[in-house]
């Protein structure tokens, strides 16, 4: 996990793509898109099985790792509507027993519009943005506002490297900007956009289990970048 001051306080980065608050033992994820490989699916799109359910894994292990207590989604936790589906559900609910513990809060994203909110079930507290927590105003939209320092996703950020034999790489990354900070999509079946960070911008790649700081404008450099375990959809 790297660790980086933003906002007079620190936040962690986490290869997963999700972010920690220690102050407020609180873990940001952004754009789980739980339940799109189904729905796409439905459609007669080929794409991979099981995505929600790495998701999810995922999920557990960064809450192992940070020992977190709560779980922030940035919008876009499901997919779709289709996403309600019972295989989607059940995975959902499966982990939801093996993490009764956890306070889930859902800060609504532009899918979650169209999705719906997760069952009660599942005890998720759905809201709009934004959240407000210590400095930070925790959003899905990427936007200022004047509540805090954004953190948010929607953007699916990921930054374009060179490496030394001149091969080229996308990694997801975290944006951090002068008001508002990114998180790359947490989701194992997501789509990139590459970003074009300011000068004063800070980014952050993911690099298989690396969280590694690209210096400068991301694309003038030459960066020796390990290969991604889990490689996401480009």
């Amino acid at each position: 996990m790297q660790s980086v001051a933003l906002a007079g306080t620190s936040l962690g980065l986490l290869p997963s793509g999700a972010a920690f608050l220690p102050d407020g033992q609180m873990l940001l994820v952004a754009d789980a898109h739980l339940g799109k490989a189904h729905s796409f699916r439905r459609l007669g799109v080929p794409v991979p099985e099981a995505t929600t359910g790495d998701t999810l894994e995922s999920l557990s292990a960064d809450l192992a790792l940070t020992g977190a207590r709560q779980v922030v989604f940035l919008g876009d936790f499901l997919h779709a509507a289709a996403a309600q589906a019972p295989v989607v559900m059940q995975a959902l609910a499966d982990w939801r027993e093996r993490h009764a513990a956890i306070g889930l809060t859902l800060v609504r994203g532009n899918h979650d519009a169209r999705a719906g909110d997760p069952p009660a079930s599942c005890r998720i507290e759905a809201i709009d943005e934004p959240l407000c927590v210590g400095p930070f105003a925790l959003c899905h939209h990427p936007h200022p506002r004047p509540e805090g320092y954004v953190l948010a996703g929607h953007w699916h950020p990921c930054v374009p490297l060179r490496g030394r034999a001149h091969e080229r790489l996308r990694l997801p990354c975290f944006w951090l900007g002068a008001r508002v900070g990114i998180l790359p999509a947490y989701g194992q079946f997501t789509g990139m956009h590459p970003i074009e960070p300011q000068s004063q911008d800070r980014v952050f790649a993911i690099a298989g289990d690396m969280v590694r700081e690209v210096p400068g404008p991301a694309t003038q450099f030459h960066v020796p970048v390990p290969t991604r375990k889990k490689a996401r959809q480009p």
